[in-house]
């Protein structure tokens, strides 16, 4: 395919990395939690976080770790369902005033995941008795849908939004210390980046109703974009305390400081069929696009009341109305030879409106120490609620996402020095509904003329979803922190 038209793409391929790239606590986007034994819990691992899954929860946590390594993973199986709707208005071509409107139907298509286990890598040794340092790698859990390109052998209604993210890879990676004043005191900070690639697949549209004789959704004024956008490398860090003044109770708090991407990305595409580009070129092929992610706190209670049981309730926020925007600049794009066009055309900025807001999360969750057939085990089980960082108005396949509440399950046994984990949690999807005369979200084409009277709204009708993770853990325990800062 010819490299040319990248902006639109990039754009989109900019909202997609938004849910990819979230912070430790999804950020109102997709999954609530992360990591298989924190996944047990319901994500309430905050104030217990006291081994290397803390990298996620609260840095502080990994001093209870000493010297360790650490390996899970996680398959986020999370599927879709959108039936598009759309107003269709006749207009009087010499007034331009409205004849008439009617609410058109798509139909219904389906976005489902690839298996692709999520990892978590972390290593942890202890140089002082009061200190541990921890070295990791971790991806958030976000589902990456792919949808069709064609439903009843006609192009698919949400080709505007996603087509496919696969080819996304995005971590977390960083440094931690967490230093133990006493037996009653942890505390944590970590720096590190938001490190990787991103890749996507979407159809814009070269339509420009005024100056061209076409329709907005006509198929052969689509352009096929493929975009990747790398290297991606945003600096980020976190805190983290966890007060333990007894035995039986613990406190903890977190925070995540913001994330500021700012990335160089590149495109090819399919100009589209209609005669208008028959001779269309493209000087340059790159620009930058950026966004804001916000930062979040988290805070827990964890008490030890029954001998060998555990709960921990907690709750967390999260400033997502600072993601009001996506930019896109162009870096000096030129479109030539258009039809009707002047022979150079120059891409401007684009500013995506996203609108997002706060979220909030209430998790609660613990676990249970037995022994059984010579060997010591855990269970688990948790739930979690968190609201959604995305305004019914902006709702989008891209960044498609609701209210939730996850339920799950956990087991670890220990074998000598190893401890195995397994975790498995269902996130139940609140269904919205996007009125289209209400929908925020335009169809965006970069050859413009005149801003349209009627912008054609692309994130109107119905969404469902629904998600399941199920991951494996290992830890291998090389040594314990010393008795007098052992927490118990």
């Amino acid at each position: 395919m010819k490299a040319k038209l990248p902006l639109f793409a990039g754009a989109l391929a900019a909202l997609s990395i938004v849910y990819t790239s979230s912070s430790a606590s999804a950020a109102g986007l997709y999954f609530p939690d992360r990591g298989v034994r924190p996944l047990g819990r319901g994500g309430a691992f905050v104030a217990g976080a006291d081994d290397l899954g803390a990298i996620s929860y609260n840095i502080a946590g990994t001093y209870d770790a000493g010297s360790a390594l650490f390996l899970d993973a996680a398959w986020v199986n999370f599927a879709s369902e959108y039936t598009r709707q759309a107003i269709v208005r006749q207009v009087d071509p010499n007034t331009q005033e409205t004849v008439s409107e009617f609410v058109q139907t798509y139909p219904t298509v389906n976005g489902s995941t690839p298996f692709l286990p999520i990892p978590t890598l972390a290593v942890s040794f202890q140089p002082h008795p009061q200190w541990v340092i921890s070295l990791g790698a971790w991806a958030p859990y976000a589902g990456l849908p792919s949808y069709p390109e064609t439903v009843q052998n006609k192009p698919a209604a949400q080709r505007y939004s996603l087509i496919s993210l696969n080819g996304s890879a995005l971590a977390f990676v960083g440094a931690g210390a967490a230093f133990a004043p006493n037996k009653e005191w942890r505390f944590g900070l970590a720096a590190g980046v938001l490190a990787g690639s991103f890749a996507s697949t979407v159809n814009f549209t070269g339509c420009v109703p005024e100056r061209f004789f076409c329709a907005n959704e006509d198929p052969q004024w689509d352009v096929l974009a493929e975009l990747k956008a790398a290297p991606i490398i945003a600096p980020t860090g976190e805190l983290g305390a966890i007060w333990i003044p007894a035995p039986w109770i613990r406190a903890g708090l977190s925070a995540q400081l913001p994330v500021f991407v700012r990335a160089g990305a590149t495109v090819r595409t399919r100009l589209p069929s209609a005669p208008v580009f028959e001779n269309a070129a493209q000087d340059g092929q790159e620009a930058e696009l950026s966004f804001d992610l916000p930062w979040n706190v988290r805070a827990g209670v964890e008490l030890r009341l029954i001998d060998n049981l555990r709960v921990e309730v907690g709750g967390g926020f999260e400033q997502w109305s600072m993601h009001d925007k996506i930019r896109l600049d162009p870096k000096g794009i030129a479109l030539k030879n258009i039809a009707a066009f002047p022979e150079t055309y120059l891409l401007p900025t684009i500013d995506l409106p996203r609108n997002f807001q706060d979220t909030f999360s209430v998790r609660a969750g613990g676990e249970y120490a037995l022994k059984l057939l010579d060997l010591d085990w855990q269970v688990r089980a948790g739930v979690s609620y968190e609201s959604s960082a995305v305004p019914t108005d902006y709702m989008h396949v891209l960044t498609i996402d609701s209210d939730k509440v996850s339920a799950s399950l956990g087991l670890s046994v220990q074998i000598g020095k190893v401890r195995l984990d397994a975790a498995y949690g269902h996130v139940f999807f609140m269904d919205r509904t996007v009125d289209p005369r209400n929908g925020k979200i335009a169809q965006i084409a970069p050859v413009t003329s005149n801003p349209p009277l009627y912008p054609n709204i692309i994130n109107g009708g119905q969404y469902s979803m629904r998600g399941d993770i199920v991951g494996l853990g290992i830890t291998y325990q090389l040594s314990g922190v010393p008795k007098e800062f052992a927490s118990q």
